[in-house]
């Protein structure tokens, strides 16, 4: 097997720690994402490669048991949070903790040589050509107002609404799992506009051991103006089958993209009612089924469809999706997931538990497609 400081040259971390290990854990089952779907020979090449040239038969049994362990995370509410940190921050004077889930992130590399283009600005650094593929790098210390002490070390390769993209972070700190009920919304005012959430790190409820995590969209839209996604397409009129009083319900914790969900939705002459998260959004549906019972009427009269991100603080998009496909009462109704995690391992969760479409941000035409599609085949 090779050691840490093979498999991660110049990596701002001990060998042996507990961070150090769970990298390489990381590595292997990362490394998994990209090859599952290809054929065993691929696989078993890479693993091969990353042992030093071992047999990959002995022990992939258990590395694929890993894999499924980890991707089954998500049919239980369930996830794992990559822990970074960006340096001091200027206004508080001290280190925080930030996060993100690792289902995003495609590989953690040292800093690697960026090449800053004329008119670029900062947070964005400029490109770097990582194995072929060339990919914008974001400064992350300088959107969260941070200044790292060490400099911009690592780099967080992440692949959000199909779009490839690259954090420069100061360093990592853990691999920690959590249930989605530890993540509650951020109150307005304590990470500013580029803070969705706060993840508790403990089961404590009372605990003090706290990370921030990033509202990436909103960060990609004001960077990247590419990932913003089209404009409705006004060649596109369709029909939607939706009874006179019914509306969408839509769960979305990224403040930029629920205003662009709900200009969308506009846009389509579709009437919705926007929550920041999924456990919001199902208390929602339970208040309005119950009101539709009491007065001897239908919730298919109420409810159109349902419109869900997957990752949300409290309860995610899997979770609401599966309350909702397991009540009689609520099972014809159609769900739609709208979700930046994008890759074929999402869109099998998304057939388990039922969803009736999957669209990536921000595809605003293709969700009209979808919403359109769903809405025809609707009882």
């Amino acid at each position: 097997m090779r050691s840490f400081s093979e498999i991660f040259p110049l990596l701002p971390v001990k060998p042996g720690t507990r961070i150090a290990n769970r990298l390489v854990d990381l590595f292997f089952t990362t490394a998994s994402y990209f090859f599952v779907n290809r054929a065993d020979n691929a696989l078993n090449t890479h693993y091969r490669r990353a042992t030093g040239g071992s047999k990959a038969e002995p022990t992939m049994d258990n590395f694929q048991k890993e894999i499924d362990e980890r991707a089954n995370l998500a049919l239980s509410n369930r996830f794992e949070l990559l822990l970074f940190r960006l340096g001091t921050d200027q206004a508080k004077g001290k280190s925080e903790l930030f996060g993100i889930n690792v289902f995003k992130l495609r590989e953690i590399v040292p800093m690697q040589p960026i090449t800053r283009a004329a008119g670029m600005r900062s947070p964005l650094l400029g490109m770097t050509n990582i194995r072929g593929q060339f990919i914008p790098v974001i400064d992350l210390p300088a959107v969260a107002g941070c200044t790292p002490e060490t400099g911009l070390n690592l780099l967080l390769v992440t692949e959000y609404a199909r779009n490839t993209q690259a954090f420069a972070v100061e360093s990592v700190d853990n691999i920690v799992r959590l249930d989605w009920s530890q993540v509650h919304t951020a109150e307005k005012g304590i990470g500013g506009r580029n803070i969705t959430s706060i993840a508790c790190l403990e089961d404590d409820k009372g605990s003090n051991n706290l990370a921030m995590m990033l509202d990436v969209e909103q960060i990609l839209y004001d960077v990247i103006p590419s990932v913003r996604g089209d404009e409705p397409a006004p060649e596109i009129v369709r029909s939607f089958k939706i009874k006179p009083g019914a509306v969408a319900i839509v769960a979305e914790d990224s403040k930029v993209a629920r205003q662009l969900l709900e200009q969308g939705l506009k846009s389509m002459g579709i009437p919705a009612l926007m929550h920041n998260t999924g456990l919001e959004a199902w208390l929602k549906i339970k208040e309005m089924t119950e009101a539709a019972q009491a007065a001897g009427e239908s919730i298919h009269d109420k409810i159109a469809l349902v419109l869900t991100d997957l990752e949300m603080p409290e309860m995610d998009g899997f979770t609401l999706t599966r309350n909702i496909k397991r009540e009689e009462a609520l099972k014809r109704i159609p769900v739609v997931i709208h979700s930046s995690l994008s890759g074929s391992a999402n869109e099998d969760h998304v057939r388990k538990v039922g969803a009736d479409g999957y669209v990536a941000k921000f595809e605003i035409n293709e969700l009209s497609s979808v919403i359109h599609s769903v809405l025809e085949k609707a009882p």
